[in-house]
């Protein structure tokens, strides 16, 4: 294997701050240290992460290492990267393949070191490892036990790759727990895009008119936030359901090309391409601000803006100017990538906390189970997501109540 591939170690103190203070705020992942401490699970396996690489990732890395694990570490964003908390890992001992705005062939180069491992297991943010695994790492797969996958985008991959039979091990489909998707993807995404957008442009929100494209549930979390800080929100949406929800969730919903002359804001939720194109591009209010919230940087088609713009501008620090030859100049968040993690620290710690919580316990569930599990996606077991739910509770100082057992008696009996 390679040496660490990391910016600079000095940076490292810094990392180690970070990655205490979100410590300090993640009870059920500290809990879960306590447990892989003692029992070691991972002994003698090792594991290969490609995830947001930012603090609370980096604790997920240690708690792995704690856990017996050899642990190799990679970004899934060439802007999501923190040099300190990266680091601060490989201070720490673990295997740091990563450095903020990393070109694509660093990029894909720190993917490949990441493997060089020869992983038991992978954790994966958005499918690029598994993606490696089934074309040109295809020789490590004996090796693999199966792994995780964490966002949307990655699972779209992963069930499209099994619905052609082609999936070459078991994959957990992390994003679609509950405890995942109803927190992580809802409010951790609505405040952590809101906290990027407006640490960058330090604009107001309210008073606009803010177009959220997609509603699927990070949609949801973008949207009802927006509504929050006072914006007027439209929603343009695929699916006649969801846009039904969003009409009566109080938002208009719209075509994008209606909503495109109408738009302060726009922020892409969709996990597809080409949403933003030439033709909404030619009907944007000067000043319009555009950000992506996907995983790929795909959502707001760029060669169409180049093609349109007379000329490009830096108007600030993350912030694009495509200056169109009518003289409207519209701007792009973070080069269209992820915004609330290329132009801000990501989601809050006390939902990450539930989200790797999950990891955790998936990957302990494959080293445990692998041998009885086929070459396809599964759902997290629901006994995980249910111990993630009342270990966040025990953390927040939360009871609840419980069913007797004349109550339970009563319920099964509707069943029969």
């Amino acid at each position: 294997m390679k040496n660490n591939i990391i910016r600079n170690i000095n940076l490292a103190p810094s990392g180690h701050r970070k990655i205490e203070w979100v410590k300090r705020n993640m009870p059920v992942l500290s809990k879960i240290e306590e447990e892989f401490k003692r029992e070691k699970p991972f002994t003698g396996k090792r594991i290969v992460m490609s995830i947001h690489l930012e603090a609370k990732t980096a604790y997920l890395a240690k708690v792995l290492k704690e856990g017996g694990a050899e642990v190799s570490i990679t970004g899934s964003n060439p802007l999501s990267t923190q040099d300190d908390v990266a680091a601060a890992l490989a201070e720490d001992g673990l295997h740091v393949y990563a450095w903020y705005n990393s070109t694509n062939e660093e990029y894909n180069e720190h993917l490949n070191a990441a493997l060089d491992i020869k992983p038991h297991i992978v954790i994966d943010d958005g499918g690029d490892l598994v993606h490696l695994l089934h074309s040109t790492r295809s020789e490590l797969v004996p090796e693999v036990l199966g792994g995780c996958e964490e966002t949307t985008t990655g699972v779209l991959r992963l069930r499209a790759r099994d619905k052609a039979g082609q999936l070459l091990f078991p994959m957990i489909s992390v994003n679609d727990a509950y405890c995942k998707y109803l927190f992580d993807n809802r409010y951790g995404t609505g405040q952590s895009v809101w906290d990027g957008i407006m640490r960058t442009t330090n604009l107001i929100v309210a008073g606009k008119t803010v177009v959220v494209i997609g509603y699927g549930w990070c949609g949801k979390g973008v949207a009802n936030k927006a509504k929050g800080l006072g914006a007027n929100v439209v929603v343009c949406e695929v699916d006649p359901i969801k846009a039904i929800e969003a009409y009566m969730d109080g938002f208009r919903v719209m075509p994008i090309n209606d909503a495109a002359s109408m738009g302060d804001f726009f922020v892409t939720v969709t996990g597809c391409a080409k949403v933003l194109t030439k033709e909404h591009y030619e009907k944007m209010k000067d000043g319009a601000i555009l950000a992506n919230a996907g995983h790929f940087d795909v959502e707001i088609w760029k060669p169409d803006l180049e093609a349109l713009a007379a000329e490009k501008k830096l108007m600030r620090n993350n912030i694009m100017g495509y200056v169109m030859k009518d003289g409207r100049v519209i701007n792009v968040l973070a080069e269209g990538r992820l915004v609330n993690l290329a132009a801000g620290d990501g989601h809050p710690a006390e939902i990450m906390d539930m989200s790797f919580a999950l990891q955790a316990f998936c990957a302990k569930y494959i080293n445990d189970n692998h041998k009885a599990m086929g070459k396809k996606v599964y759902e997290v077991p629901e006994e995980i997501d249910r111990k993630v739910a009342f270990m966040k509770l025990e953390g927040m100082g939360l009871m609840i109540d419980k069913l007797t057992q004349e109550q339970e008696e009563y319920l099964k009996g509707w069943g029969e």
